[in-house]
C-alpha cells in the first residue's frame, strides 16, 4: 500500500536518510498508528533511532483535542449548509479534510486574522480550489473579517464567498485557485520568494522571515502537469519551507482514482528530492506530529504529507465514493447534520468554538506583537534594508524610463537585444525584481547582470532558471506575485507561451503586475520554421482581458514597453520582442516615441501634405510601414500601436487625433500575423493568416508577402 511504498523508499536511502524516515515513522506509530504502513522495521535501525522517535512523538500533541474536533465537526456542518443553501458546490475536500484544517488553523498555522498582509504570515493556499467552502468555513471560525453572513452566500452575487477562492476579494485568501495543479506551483512560487526575501533580509541579529508556505491539494492537482513541473523545481531548489498536504482519498470526479492513475505518488515526490510523510488524515495527532516535523526539520527538502482521508466525511451516504466530490450530499443536509451531532440551526457554530478560536487569536497576536518588537528593533539597525522593503512593499517604483539609455536612429537593434538593455537600470534601481527563464536566457536576453542567481547555493540570487518548464514558471510567477514584495518577470519564446497560458489567465485574473518576455516573435524566426513562428499567438493575447501585449516596431518602444510592465500594478504584460534586426526610425524623436508608446498608439510619421491615407503598422513591421509611406507620397500617415489595450484605454479625442473614422476606409494596417482583429482600425490589412515555413526570415517573408512593395501594392488596390 501507500505506507509501504513510504517505508520501502527509506530503506534504499543512505543510511543517515533511512535512520531518518524510520525515526519519524517510529514515533509517529508509537504515538497513534497514524503511518498507514504494515512492514517490519530493522530492530537495528530502530535502537538508533529510538531516541529521535521519542523526542517526535514527545513534543508533537494536539493541545486541545476536544475542542479541535468540535470544530471540526462544525465546520463540516457550515459547508454542508452552505452548500445545500446555494444548490451548487463540492462537498468532498470540506468534510474529507475538516481535521486538517482543524490542526493548521486551530494549532499549527502563524496568523494575524487582523493583519492579513503581515509579512511573516504563514501562508495558506488551497490548490484544490473547487473545496473552497473548507477555506471559508475556517476562515470565519478563525477570526478573519467574513462573517457569518458571507458563509451563507455561497456562490451568491458579489458575496466575498465566490466558488473558488479569488485574491484580493476575500480576507484571508492568499492566491486565486481553482484551474487545478495552479496553486501546487503558485505555493512554490511563494516559498522560493520566502527564500529570497530571508537571504536579502535576515542579519545575524534579526530574523524577520522564517515562515512557512502550506498548500493543500488533491489527486487532481497532482495529475495536472503544471504541478509536476514545480515539485521538480522545488525539490532541486530545496525548498523546505514548503509543506504540501496531500488529500488522498482515491477519488475523482468521473471514476475511483485508480481507473487513471497507477503511480506510486510517494516514490514520484521522493525521487525528485521531497521529504514523504504518510498520515492518517483523520487523525489529529497523527498531522500534528508530521506538520511539525515538516516545519522543523529544515533538512534542505520539501515535504510532501500525504493525508489518508475519506472524501465527503459526515454524509454516511455518499462517504468515500465520487459523489461525494460535488453537491450530492445536498439531499442528506439533514441527516447528516444529526449524526454530526448538530443543532438544527443552520450555519451554527457554537460558542464553544468562537471562544476558543478567540483565545487561540490571542495567542497569535502575542506572537504577533513579539515579531513586531523585532522588525523594529531590525528597521532601526538596516534603515537601507527598511527603506527597500517598505517600497516593495508599498508598490512604489522608480522612473525607470528615465534611467534607460536612448539609442542611436538609424542603427539596427533586435528589440529582445534593446530589452537586455533597458532590462538593467530596472534590476539596478529594483532590488526586489526578479527575472529568469525556462532555459533561453541566452536567446531571451532578460539575464539581469551583477545580482547572482537564484538557486539552493545562493538564494539571495535574482535570475531565476527554471529548466524546460514553462507551465511551472508561469505558476511560480504567479506565486511570487502573490507573495506581494517581490515584481517578476519569466521569459520563453512566445511559441511556448502557450504552455503558460493557463498561469498567464490566473495572473490576468487576479490583477498581478507579472512580466512576460516573450522573444522570436513572428515569422521573422526564419530557419526554425512553422513550429516556432507564432503567427496567431498575438491576436490570440490581445483576446485576454487585463492582459497588456506590446509589441514594439523599435528599441525605443522597446524601453517604454519596459517601463510600462514597471508601472503597472493591476495587472499582467506581455512584452512581445523579435529574434531580428529592425531599424531605430528617425521619423520622430525617441521622447515622442517612449511618449507615444505609453499611450498604445500615436501617430510616428506626420503626413506632410493634406491627408490621403494611414498605414497601421505594428512591431515589427513599423519600418515596413514607413518605407511604404515614403513611396506612397506625403500625404501619408503612420500609426505605429505597440499596445491595443493601452490606446483603446485612451479617450475619444484620443482616438479622432490618430486614428480619424473619416479615415477607416483608407488605413491599412499591416503586421506578420493573423489578420482578422486589426479590420476594428482598418478596411484592408496585410498580414499572415497561415503557418510558415522554414527559411531565412527574410525568405519568409518574402514568400508570405510581408514587403515593402507588397503593402505599396495593397494600398494602391
Amino acid at each position: 500500500d501507500g505506507g509501504g511504498a513510504w517505508h520501502r523508499g527509506a530503506s534504499i536511502a543512505a543510511p543517515r536518510q533511512a535512520m531518518i524516515y524510520t525515526s519519524v515513522f517510529l514515533g509517529f506509530l508509537a504515538a497513534s498508528e497514524a503511518l498507514n504502513v504494515g512492514v517490519a522495521v530493522p530492530r537495528a535501525t530502530a535502537v538508533a533511532a529510538s531516541k529521535i522517535s521519542m523526542q517526535v512523538a514527545a513534543e508533537a500533541q494536539v493541545a486541545q483535542p476536544v475542542a479541535l474536533a468540535k470544530a471540526a465537526d462544525e465546520a463540516r456542518g457550515l459547508a454542508i449548509d452552505a452548500i445545500s443553501k446555494a444548490h451548487s458546490g463540492h462537498m468532498g475536500l470540506p468534510l474529507g479534510c475538516a481535521e486538517v484544517g482543524a490542526v493548521l488553523f486551530g494549532q499549527e498555522l502563524s496568523y494575524n486574522p487582523d493583519d492579513t498582509h503581515w509579512l511573516n504570515r504563514d501562508r495558506f493556499i488551497l490548490s484544490a480550489g473547487h473545496g473552497s467552502m473548507f477555506l471559508y468555513s475556517w476562515l470565519h471560525m478563525a477570526g478573519y473579517d467574513l462573517p457569518k453572513e458571507e458563509v451563507a452566500n455561497f456562490r451568491a452575487k458579489d458575496s466575498k464567498t465566490p466558488g473558488h477562492p479569488e485574491f484580493g476579494w476575500t480576507p484571508g485568501v492568499e492566491s486565486t485557485t481553482g484551474p487545478l495543479g495552479q496553486g501546487v506551483g503558485n505555493g512554490v512560487g511563494m516559498a522560493a520568494a520566502a527564500k529570497h526575501a530571508a537571504a536579502t533580509l535576515n542579519t545575524a541579529d534579526h530574523t524577520i522571515i522564517d515562515h512557512h508556505v502550506v498548500v493543500l491539494c488533491g489527486d487532481g492537482c497532482l495529475q495536472e502537469g503544471v504541478a509536476n513541473e514545480a515539485i521538480a523545481f522545488a525539490g532541486h531548489e530545496k525548498l523546505d519551507n514548503l509543506i504540501l498536504m496531500y488529500d488522498s482519498n482515491g477519488v475523482t470526479l468521473d471514476k475511483m482514482a485508480e481507473h487513471t492513475q497507477s503511480e506510486d505518488v510517494n516514490m514520484r515526490f521522493q525521487a525528485q528530492g521531497w521529504e514523504v510523510l504518510e498520515v492518517d488524515g483523520h487523525d489529529m495527532d497523527a498531522i500534528t506530529k508530521a506538520y511539525r516535523y515538516a516545519k522543523e526539520s529544515d533538512n534542505g527538502k520539501p515535504t510532501l504529507i500525504v493525508c489518508k482521508t475519506i472524501i465527503g466525511k459526515g454524509i454516511d451516504e455518499i462517504a468515500g465514493t465520487c459523489a461525494a466530490h460535488g453537491e450530492a450530499g445536498v439531499k442528506y443536509q439533514d441527516s447528516s447534520r444529526v449524526s454530526l451531532g448538530l443543532p438544527e440551526e443552520k450555519f451554527y457554530v457554537s460558542p464553544e468554538t468562537y471562544s476558543f478560536f478567540a483565545e487561540h487569536k490571542k495567542e497569535l497576536v502575542g506572537k504577533y506583537d513579539e515579531w513586531q518588537a523585532t522588525f523594529g528593533d531590525w528597521k532601526k539597525a538596516n534603515k537601507d534594508k527598511a527603506k527597500q522593503l517598505e517600497d516593495a512593499l508599498a508598490g512604489n517604483t522608480p522612473d525607470v524610463l528615465s534611467m534607460m539609455p536612448e539609442f542611436e536612429v538609424g542603427s539596427k537593434v533586435a528589440t529582445r537585444n534593446a530589452g537586455a538593455t533597458v532590462i538593467q537600470p530596472i534590476a539596478q534601481s529594483m532590488p526586489f525584481y526578479l527575472s529568469g527563464s525556462a532555459d533561453l536566457h541566452g536567446s531571451n536576453k532578460n539575464y539581469l547582470k551583477g545580482v547572482g542567481d537564484f538557486s539552493k547555493t545562493n538564494y539571495a540570487g535574482r535570475n531565476f532558471y527554471y529548466g524546460i518548464r514553462e507551465h511551472a514558471m508561469g505558476a511560480i510567477l504567479n506565486g511570487i506575485g502573490f507573495y506581494g514584495l517581490h515584481r517578476a518577470s519569466g521569459s520563453t519564446f512566445l511559441v511556448f507561451s502557450g504552455y503558460m497560458m493557463g498561469s498567464v489567465r490566473v495572473a490576468a485574473l487576479s490583477h498581478l503586475p507579472i512580466t512576460y518576455i516573450w522573444t522570436h516573435d513572428s515569422i521573422g524566426v526564419g530557419e526554425d520554421g512553422p513550429t516556432h513562428q507564432p503567427v496567431e499567438v498575438v491576436a490570440g493575447l490581445r483576446c485576454m482581458p487585463n492582459l497588456d501585449v506590446m509589441r514594439p516596431g523599435d528599441a525605443e518602444e522597446t524601453a517604454a514597453a519596459y517601463a510600462h510592465s514597471i508601472a503597472r500594478k493591476t495587472g499582467p504584460t506581455a512584452l512581445i520582442l523579435s529574434r531580428q534586426d529592425l531599424p531605430v526610425i528617425d521619423t520622430c524623436t525617441a521622447a515622442e516615441k517612449r511618449a507615444g508608446t505609453l499611450k498604445g498608439g500615436y501617430v510616428a510619421k506626420k503626413e506632410e501634405g493634406e491627408l490621403e491615407g494611414i498605414i497601421l503598422a505594428v512591431g515589427s513591421e513599423l519600418s515596413m510601414g514607413i518605407e511604404a509611406a515614403a513611396q506612397l507620397g506625403k500625404g501619408y500617415r503612420v500609426v505605429s500601436m505597440p499596445c491595443v489595450e493601452l490606446f483603446e484605454a485612451q479617450d475619444a479625442a484620443y482616438h479622432e487625433a490618430v486614428l480619424p473614422k473619416a479615415m477607416k476606409s483608407k488605413t491599412t494596417a499591416v503586421e506578420a500575423g493573423v489578420t482578422s482583429a486589426w479590420y476594428k482600425y482598418a478596411d484592408k490589412v496585410l498580414g499572415v493568416d497561415s503557418f510558415g515555413l522554414s527559411a531565412p526570415g527574410d525568405q519568409v517573408f518574402e514568400a508570405k508577402g510581408m514587403t515593402t512593395a507588397h503593402l505599396v501594392k495593397l494600398i494602391k488596390a
